[in-house]
């Protein structure tokens, strides 16, 4: 019986005859083509016969053109699990379709895995009826295992920036993010993907964006990278401070970008405030302590020199403290102290400086205050403290003595307006205490 004649898909065949016909399938122009063409290209009869494969099927199957020809893939190669690819044949064989699909086989003699990339179509003959199948597959097994090999890269970068405790981010020069991790998205209180793309005055407010955005400037600017403390409100109303680095980079497109990575130290940081306040504050009242009330009293110094400005200074000592110890025990002692604390401030300003500068004793410094005011400042607080600080529970009525005094065109230190402020304490103390003495 002589063979039907196949109208081959336009651009791989024409007019090829099926097997045994092959002499005439050789001498086909085309032939060239298809056996230099890179890819591994086959036909089949009805019955999945073959009827030509170039040399490339032939070295994959490990045989010769003639030896190939009238068998089936089944003859060399048998999958465990070769359904799928018995399916798809029967696709293109019994109705026709067209499948493209990533296929893989093992190859006989090596056991390796190879993946491809596999088109097949229906052959037609001159009437239009299916009568057989043409295989176009590409090797794409390095290309798969460098896609593997850059998903699971992908993968772990993603679960380490996910899980580093800090904010890593991406933000092009158009202001918008181009990547945020887990913890960078859950400071803007939106998913991951919902921060791409947006701009940074959609994520944060407007003074915050504006300063980031000025900063990211600069780097794109300087190509230098920026290593700084940073704050931004949280979304809990809460001041959070960031370590931040920040790099440029410049992206395959030739698009400009910065890259920061931002360790919340917000615990850090308030720690070192608060380290910093008790280093400047007295533990038992609150007050500015003593080394911190001389450097604040220098600097206020040097500043009314500097613009000729007054500058005056109250010292005060509880009088008879120490039998106020004796007789009810330090913790009262304390109570006394922090009771006057509170008392004497109740009548000062915000710019004055209150110390407590020993045991019982304590500094008011007035800047830009002249000598007279002062004065009477000193002899209202006495007043007031003679009725504030009163226990009537332990029947201890407090009271203080008071030395007042104003800096003079002699002094060249603070130190000099703290001495006469001393003598005019021990003064009141000498005329019989709860008065006010000024030098």
């Amino acid at each position: 019986m002589k063979p039907p004649k196949i109208a081959w898909p336009e651009g791989v065949v024409s007019g090829a005859p099926v097997h045994p016909a092959t002499a005439a399938f050789v001498a086909n122009p085309f032939r060239e083509i298809l056996d230099e063409m890179g890819a591994f290209v086959y036909a089949t009869d009805l019955n999945g016969s073959y009827v030509y494969a170039n040399p490339m099927v032939l070295q994959l199957l490990g045989r010769s053109l003639p030896e190939v020809l009238g068998k089936t893939f089944d003859d060399f190669i048998k999958l465990e699990h070769d359904e799928d690819r018995a399916a798809i044949d029967r696709r293109v064989l019994v109705h026709g379709e067209v499948v493209a699909r990533e296929e893989s086989n093992v190859i006989p003699h090596t056991g390796e895995v190879r993946t491809y990339w596999s088109v097949k179509r229906p052959l037609r003959d001159a009437g239009g009826a299916i009568a057989g199948m043409v295989g176009v597959s590409y090797d794409i097994t390095d290309k798969k295992r460098l896609e593997t090999a850059v998903a699971e890269q992908k993968a772990l970068l993603a679960a380490v920036l996910d899980n580093v405790d800090a904010l890593v981010y991406m933000k092009g020069e158009d202001r918008r993010f181009r990547y945020a991790n887990q913890r960078a998205a859950d400071a803007f209180g939106l998913p991951a993907d919902q921060v791409v793309g947006k701009l940074d005055s959609q994520l944060m407010p407007q003074e915050a964006a504006q300063r980031f955005w000025r900063k990211d400037q600069e780097i794109l600017a300087s190509g230098q990278r920026s290593v700084s403390e940073e704050a931004m409100q949280g979304r809990d109303g809460r001041m959070r401070h960031y370590w931040s680095v920040v790099v440029p980079w410049q992206q395959a497109d030739g698009s400009r970008a910065v890259i920061g990575l931002s360790t919340d130290i917000t615990e850090l940081h308030d720690l070192k405030e608060e380290l910093q306040r008790q280093a400047r504050t007295d533990g038992l009242t609150g007050l500015v302590n003593r080394r911190h009330f001389q450097i604040c009293a220098q600097a206020e110094f040097e500043r009314s020199r500097r613009y000729g400005r007054a500058l005056s200074l109250i010292a005060i000592d509880v009088d008879h403290f120490k039998n106020i110890n004796d007789r009810h025990g330090h913790p009262v002692g304390d109570r006394v102290l922090k009771t006057l604390a509170l008392c004497m401030q109740e009548g000062l300003r915000g710019n004055d400086v209150f110390a407590r500068t020993g045991g019982e004793e304590f500094c008011i410094l007035l800047p830009e205050t002249e000598l007279p005011a002062a004065a009477e400042l000193a002899e209202r607080l006495r007043a007031h403290l003679e009725l504030c600080v009163a226990l009537d529970d332990l029947a201890i009525k407090v009271t203080a003595c008071f030395g007042v005094t104003a800096s003079a065109g002699q002094d060249t230190g603070f130190d000099q307006i703290f001495a006469r402020a001393d003598r005019a304490l021990y003064a009141a103390k000498r005329q019989g205490r709860n008065r006010v003495v000024v030098s």
